[in-house]
């Protein structure tokens, strides 16, 4: 008991001693005198804000990003943080200025450009911007050095698909998995296409590698239940009936399941 309590002290010192890290108060000693670190507090802040806007501390997020560019004006990273914060915040057109300074002013060299790319063309998506957001996907998914990329390839294939560019989009799914066969987005669009184009085969195997890799959706259950219809495989397609109809009675998919039901 006396080992957990001494555990459990030195895992609060040190909680103590990192927010007051992050808080900026880095120091180092000149001539007996304190000298703060800028680069140290400037990188602290970033973090600190990051840290906030993952736990929705928006108000410690404005705090610790505007420290940040109170110590550098043109720190790419501040501006990415302020730029996520207006769009969490709804302030499209401020986001969206962050974003365009975060792009137009410096960053760290172990600090990737496609990410603040990757970032910005999320809000385009959501703007309906499709063309602007499909660029910047394209650019943050050309950079080699980004592990983002397949995420952003997948998006790529979003943005196509809404423009009704089937084939750029087929293209931009393929490559996601090519780099990471785990993107369950991606299986799922390709076996949605795969079943269009009628290749059932193709249709069931990126269904099967969805379901592996996350759980089932309305869309991926109701394209499921008339793959294996086409199969033959009563057992799964009832599986996939009772699950729509369990988990999404209220459902899109659902209601054009029963449509379908009622015209056999």
């Amino acid at each position: 008991m006396s080992r957990l309590i001494f555990r459990r002290s030195r895992a609060v010192v040190l909680s103590a001693f990192l927010a007051l890290l992050l808080a900026g108060c880095i120091t180092t000693m000149e001539s007996s005198k304190p000298k703060i670190d800028k680069q140290q507090a400037l990188e602290a802040n970033i973090k600190l804000g990051m840290t906030y806007l993952q736990q929705n501390k928006r108000e410690g997020a404005v705090r610790s990003f505007t420290k940040a560019l109170d110590l550098d004006s043109k720190s790419a990273e501040a501006h990415l943080g302020m730029a996520l914060l207006h769009q969490l915040n709804g302030e499209i057109k401020e986001s969206e200025v962050s974003f365009k300074r975060a792009l137009s002013n410096r960053s760290r060299i172990d600090f990737s450009r496609a990410s603040i790319e990757f970032s910005y063309a999320r809000l385009l998506f959501e703007q309906e911007r499709f063309n602007e957001s499909m660029k910047l996907f394209q650019l943050s998914s050309s950079d080699y050095a980004y592990n983002g990329r397949p995420d952003a390839l997948m998006n790529v294939g979003l943005c196509a698909l809404k423009l009704d560019d089937q084939v750029r989009a087929k293209a931009a799914f393929e490559h996601s998995l090519n780099l990471n066969p785990r993107i369950a987005q991606s299986n799922l669009e390709l076996a949605d296409m795969a079943f269009m184009e009628r290749d059932y085969s193709n249709a069931k195997q990126y269904l099967d590698r969805f379901s592996s890799i996350t759980r089932h959706v309305p869309r991926s259950l109701w394209l499921g239940i008339r793959i294996e219809r086409i199969f033959g495989n009563k057992d799964k397609e009832a599986s996939y009936a009772l699950a729509l109809k369990n988990l999404y009675p209220y459902s899109k998919e659902f209601l054009d399941y029963k449509r379908f039901i009622e015209t056999q």
